[in-house]
C-alpha cells in the first residue's frame, strides 16, 4: 500500500510516479489528510498539483486535517476488503 500523507508538489511529481510504478501488485493507494485528498490549503497552485488523484489512481480517501485514528483504521480495513474482492 502506498500511503500519501501530504500535498503533491510539482518537484515531487516524478518521485511519486516512480514510487507508484515500483510498488508491487496488487497496488493500493490511500490519500490521507486534506492535503493529499484535494490539495488542502495549498490547493492547485504554481507549486502544487492539488490532490494526489491528479497524478496516480487513488483507491481510498481519508479526509481530515489531521484524520482521526478511527478514520484511518476504518479506511485501511475497507481498502483491504475491497482489494481482496478484485
Amino acid at each position: 500500500m502506498l500511503l500519501v500523507t501530504g500535498p503533491v508538489t510539482r518537484n515531487m511529481e516524478l518521485a511519486l510516479l516512480k514510487t507508484y510504478n515500483a510498488t508491487p501488485s496488487p497496488k493500493l493507494v490511500a490519500a490521507m489528510g486534506s492535503c493529499a485528498c484535494n490539495g488542502g490549503i495549498f490547493g492547485e497552485t504554481y507549486a502544487s498539483m492539488g490532490g494526489v488523484d491528479k497524478i496516480i489512481p487513488v483507491d481510498i480517501y481519508i479526509p481530515g486535517c489531521p484524520p482521526r485514528p478511527q478514520a484511518v483504521i476504518f479506511a485501511l480495513m475497507v481498502a483491504l476488503i475491497n482489494s481482496s474482492r478484485k
